[in-house]
């Protein structure tokens, strides 16, 4: 992949939305700091995040995190995890996972192959195989 000039990260592309306050954001960006690595491969400008939270500390919580990247199809991870803590790590690891995965799936199929590392054989010399056919007479 090559290098963006303008990488995406989640301090630049997330919005707080409905059941969040901007006195969270600097907390959230931090826990959030590992789909940086993720995000890096999309343009800042072509990339957008909304974090959001229906019934907050109710029993029936539910945490979304959606997002979108221009040219693929919108991203969403969801979780009902009735601690907060929890249900953002549950968002973000399931989006980093989803967002892998968009990432596979875009590959081509023929270069599949390329990526797969089969475990080595055992080592044959090259001096044996190039003698390998050849017998000698020492008469």
């Amino acid at each position: 992949m090559s290098a963006v000039q303008n990488p995406a990260t989640v301090a630049t592309c997330l919005r707080l939305g409905a059941g969040f306050s901007d006195r969270e954001r600097n907390r959230i960006v931090e826990q959030f700091a590992t789909l940086d690595a993720r995000l890096a491969g999309f343009h800042a400008d072509a990339t957008d995040m909304e974090l959001s939270v229906k019934d907050r500390e109710a029993k029936g919580q539910k945490v979304t995190l959606e997002c979108w990247i221009a040219g693929r199809q919108r991203v969403v991870a969801t979780s009902t995890e009735e601690d907060l803590h929890a249900a953002l790590n549950d968002v973000r690891d399931d989006l980093r996972r989803q967002l892998n995965d968009a990432k596979t799936r875009q590959e081509p199929r023929n270069n599949k192959h390329l990526r797969v590392n089969e475990p080595p054989g055992p080592a044959t010399p090259t001096d044996e195989l190039a003698g390998a056919g050849t017998t000698t007479d020492e008469r």
